[in-house]
């Protein structure tokens, strides 16, 4: 059964840090995008980042453009998100997800077919 983990979420005070982690297990992503999505307390889940097969290939949100960087290491078969000055808008459930096909690269929810449980984010002002 294919599986992916979140971890890292917590408490953090705002301008501060997180790193997220992603790890996957039952099959190996190899050649798929990867991305991650949050969402808000009370709002729709919304997209952050994902990053392609070729690791240059990653697109952000412009709400999380230059704070977070989102990274994978295919050997372990894990993704990373990399938070840096955190605001309280950024509090919400962080969710990872792998794409449907190979082909997959995109922002929409329907891209992507496995999701983990998600890890909750919180940013105090």
């Amino acid at each position: 059964q294919v599986q992916l983990v979140e971890s890292g979420g917590g408490l953090v005070q705002a301008g501060g840090s997180l790193k997220l982690s992603c790890a996957a297990s039952g099959r190996a992503f190899t050649g798929y995008a990867m991305a991650w999505f949050r969402q808000p307390p009370g709002k729709e889940r919304e997209f952050v980042a994902f990053i392609g097969w070729n690791p240059g290939s990653s697109y952000y949100s412009d709400s999380v453009k230059g704070r977070f960087t989102i990274s994978r290491d295919s050997a372990k078969n894990t993704i990373y998100l990399q938070m840096n000055i955190l605001k309280p808008e950024d509090t919400a459930v962080y969710y990872c997800a792998a794409g449907r096909s190979p082909q997959t690269l995109g922002t929409g929810t329907s891209l992507y077919g496995t999701w983990g449980q998600g890890t909750q984010v919180t940013v105090s002002s």
